[in-house]
């Protein structure tokens, strides 16, 4: 009891610092209304696991292992790599994986194993591909090359194929995109796999960047290949984007044969180090365990398909006002012409040189895209006034 009364003391705001909290909540209230461009979900409700915010979690060390450290939520971490597991259709006995701070993270791991696995090797990945990935690449010191992009995001296989048969006498490292950032579009898993054996190469790993489509494609009736049976060798997907999570994380799955060339004992946490980070966010598993077990698969089956039908709803209100606007196959990224920039920049709508999008995350409805394009269309007729 004495120690809640110091806590209290300590927690307690002066000076009007409550307003400007108070102040911040209303901004954060009424930017839901203008956030189109990003892939976030903010529609979700975490209050039954607010008791749990009273305590250091901390989930250092490897999720399958004892560790020293008993505040962690190590247990939760595991069921929720399962399901993933599951979905992606991962070895049962050969996968390993763990709950991290993001897309990012999920493909630095992703690059470290497969520069380690093959030293020499050269990492390809298009011009589409997210701009953290040149950065990973020069953190891990892996030899590089981007190949082309099609118009529609896509990885230009002739180009891969001719640069690939250039430097033939090095493992190829495939980074993969499961949904472009602009665009969203999907490599093609199966061309990339031909153009790898019509050279005779054995040796090659492939990642895939699955940050918004992983929790996508598992829900569709003709999702595009993306999994393990596919055959990639790992795999990153974020957590607070169609999951929905109050704070960024995301999740790695890879093979355990990979990972197991890479994990260090140390005695310090009584555990292995097999993750990037040593100490690893312990409430973000609980988040991202919560919503699978309240949604299920057929939750997330009619979240994915009501996000769909926005996104068709936009391309055809965007085309009947004579913008043009389209979108790839399984994806609820809608891209249009950069146009009309105030009110782009309002709806905080990502752009990139010619091309602007919106993304129909599960918070979006009608309202929404109507608000917007009357927006677009008023600034347009102002300018030619």
């Amino acid at each position: 009891m004495a120690l809640k009364r110091t806590l209290h003391c300590f927690n307690a705001l002066k000076d009007g610092k409550q307003k400007k909290l108070d102040d911040f909540l209303t901004v954060c209230e009424r930017q839901t209304n203008y956030f189109l461009g990003y892939p976030c979900n903010p529609e979700f409700d975490y209050s039954s696991l607010y008791p749990f915010l009273n305590y250091p979690l901390n989930n250092v060390g490897d999720p399958y292992e004892p560790s020293n450290i008993h505040f962690q939520t190590h247990e939760f971490e595991r069921e929720v790599l399962a399901f993933f597991g599951k979905l992606l259709h991962a070895p049962t006995d050969n996968f390993w994986g763990y709950v991290n701070n993001g897309g990012t993270e999920g493909n630095m791991y992703g690059a470290y194993l497969g520069r380690e696995l093959f030293p020499n090797g050269i990492v390809y990945y298009s011009e589409d591909t997210h701009y953290s990935v040149a950065k990973i690449l020069r953190i891990v010191h892996a030899k590089s090359i981007m190949i082309k992009s099609q118009k529609n995001g896509e990885i230009d296989y002739q180009d891969l194929a001719e640069t690939i048969h250039i430097h033939r006498d090095y493992p190829p490292i495939i980074f993969a995109n499961i949904g472009t950032t602009m665009k969203g579009a999907i490599d093609d898993i199966a061309k990339i796999k031909q153009i790898i054996h019509a050279h005779d190469i054995h040796k090659y790993y492939i990642h895939a960047d699955a940050a918004l489509s992983g929790m996508i494609l598992p829900f569709v009736d003709e999702p595009q290949a993306f999994r393990f049976s596919d055959g990639i060798d790992s795999i990153s997907i974020s957590g607070h984007k169609m999951l929905g999570s109050p704070i960024p994380c995301g999740i790695v799955l890879a093979k355990k044969r990979h990972v197991d060339r890479v994990s260090r004992a140390i005695e310090y946490i009584g555990s292995y180090d097999t993750t990037i980070s040593g100490s690893r966010n312990g409430v973000t598993p609980l988040f991202l365990w919560y919503a699978i077990h309240t949604r299920g698969i057929d939750g997330f089956r009619q979240i994915t398909q009501q996000c769909f039908e926005i996104a068709d709803y936009a391309i055809h209100q965007f085309q009947t006002a004579g913008i043009k606007a389209w979108r790839n196959k399984n994806s609820i990224t809608v891209v249009f012409p950069r146009i009309a920039p105030t009110a782009l920049k309002r709806w905080q709508i990502a752009v990139n040189n010619n091309d602007a999008h919106l993304i129909t995350m599960p918070h979006i409805g009608k309202k929404h895209i109507d608000n917007f394009l009357n927006a677009i269309l008023e600034e347009i007729k102002h300018e030619t006034a």
